[in-house]
């Protein structure tokens, strides 16, 4: 019995520590180039780490190279004028936001928005239930990523109450029927359900907890959903069944390694909308113009920030 219990606990430190390295990787990808990528990852990481050493160094060098393609795409989209949508479903914790972030990281924004709604305004309740998400939706030369989506209503709607069983079979009866029609009008449309075990979103939970960082991740509403589990499972399970259809199939990415998530989820996108390289003028930088009469006016002290780095 306490065999079991050291190897519980053993189990448990392990994966806390490769949470906490999973948070420093964060920001390791938003500072490191290929060049400098091999250091750094030797020099951040203790000797016992060094087993993990080639697992990240991959995942990096990966993550760099599926972002590459990823600038590719986003040529390819605006060149083609194509109107790209993915979904973003899952539990809380399950890791959405995370590969939001990595495909994002790289692009241009006004090419690649992502589209995180709030609750529902007093108005917008009282509206058809697809407009406010209509709105967001993109124009030709764009992606649009909806971290959640209009699925609320099979998820956190139907199992928190707020919405009524004559609305959740209304929203059953109309979404193959609104997605087909968004397809039919040339939106690509992907839609991915990130999944997690009871065991990893409670140690999410927990590191989340403990974390200043990321305490404001935490919600009511996320409290909530870790004690009613079993009914979004429930609610989840309905909702493939019933919206999984041929023009819009659901993906399924198996998120409790967030790496590989990371990784399946971008590669899988890729994969989705056909795409090739844009032939492009070289880019010269022009002679600046130096005018003989310019003559630049010092700017006060007080104007800058305080240097304290």
């Amino acid at each position: 019995m306490n065999a079991d219990k050291t190897q519980e606990r053993q189990d448990f430190e392990r994966r806390v520590h490769s949470e906490m390295l999973d948070s420093f990787d964060e920001e390791l990808e938003m500072e490191i180039d290929d060049e400098r990528m091999d250091a750094l990852v030797s020099e951040v990481t203790s000797p016992r780490d060094r087993a993990m050493d080639l697992d990240r160094s991959f995942y990096f060098k990966e993550l760099f190279r599926l972002q590459g393609e990823l600038v590719k795409l986003q040529d390819w989209v605006v060149d083609k004028k194509l109107k790209v949508v993915v979904l973003f479903e899952g539990r809380d914790a399950a890791g959405k936001g995370g590969v939001i972030k990595r495909i994002t990281q790289r692009l241009n924004p006004r090419v690649c928005r992502v589209a995180a709604l709030p609750a529902p305004s007093e108005r917008e309740r009282s509206q058809w239930y697809f407009q406010r998400y209509v709105t967001h939706l993109p124009a030709g030369g764009e992606i649009v990523l909806f971290d959640r989506s209009w699925y609320n209503r099979a998820g956190v709607e139907k199992v928190m109450g707020f919405c009524n069983d004559e609305d959740y079979e209304e929203f059953f009866r109309t979404v193959p029927e609104f997605e087909k029609m968004l397809i039919r009008s040339g939106i690509i449309l992907i839609k991915y359900w990130f999944s997690i075990t009871d065991e990893e979103q409670h140690l999410r939970f927990q590191m989340r907890i403990h974390d200043p960082l990321k305490q404001w991740k935490l919600s009511p509403m996320d409290m909530e959903s870790r004690r009613r589990w079993e009914l979004y499972t429930r609610a989840k399970e309905i909702m493939l069944a019933r919206t999984h259809i041929p023009e819009a199939p659901w993906r399924i990415v198996e998120a409790v390694d967030k790496k590989k998530a990371r990784l399946n989820c971008i590669h899988h996108f890729l994969t989705q909308v056909p795409y090739d390289g844009i032939e492009r003028e070289p880019v010269v930088l022009p002679e600046r113009v130096h005018n003989p009469d310019y003559i630049r006016h010092p700017v006060p002290e007080e104007l800058f920030i305080p240097a304290v780095y």
